[in-house]
């Protein structure tokens, strides 16, 4: 039984004049990651792999660096694609998202349906898992809705927003499995807080 790690991006730098993508960790979202060091659970990890935006980027290398690893970047692991609405302020952001996650089948103001998405990243795992060499535990630095999507294909259930990570910014974590397929737990801050 393989162990697999889902870990979320912690908090960002917000810019207005920077695509989503390429938004970085913030100092706290780097503090915070650096603080996810001391998981137990980490020394058991032997891959590394991210999506191919900067957050997830710069989450991948603190972790990977830390085991002395490489790590690689895989495009599909990427968050829901958003780019139809760009930024939005977070009160809005919150709105659409609850709709992203009310009508999975439907496309909400262009973005990528959830089921596409949802799809997408288990695809995604699925090969990774498939195709890692390694014999130890893999842990996955990706996004939020992406998370919460493939914790809801694990759990056996309908999408739903109910499953997301907790709103402290991101930076949670969650062990699975995909044989037998089950998520083991809910989602936890890497830094150890709320």
């Amino acid at each position: 039984m393989r162990t697999l790690y889902f870990i979320t991006h912690p908090n960002v730098v917000v810019s207005h004049d920077v695509p989503v993508p390429r938004w970085p960790l913030s100092e706290l979202g780097k503090k915070r990651m650096r603080a996810g060091l001391a998981q137990p659970w980490l020394r058991d990890v032997t891959a590394v792999y991210c999506s191919t935006e900067q957050k997830a980027i710069d989450g991948a290398e603190i972790l990977a660096q830390h085991r002395s690893l490489d790590f690689s970047r895989i495009e599909d692991l990427g968050e829901n694609d958003r780019s139809a609405t760009g930024f939005l302020p977070p009160d809005e952001f919150e709105r659409v998202a609850d709709e992203f996650f009310r009508f999975p089948d439907r496309s909400v103001r262009g973005w990528e349906r959830a089921i596409d998405a949802q799809a997408r990243v288990v695809r995604a795992v699925e090969e990774i898992a498939a195709k890692d060499k390694t014999s130890g535990a893999i842990a996955i630095v990706s996004h939020g809705a992406v998370g919460t999507l493939l914790y809801c294909h694990l759990a056996g259930e309908p999408i739903a927003r109910r499953r997301d990570q907790p709103p402290n910014g991101g930076g949670n974590y969650y062990r699975f499995t995909l044989s037998p397929r089950a998520a083991h737990g809910w989602w936890r801050a890497i830094d150890g807080g709320v």
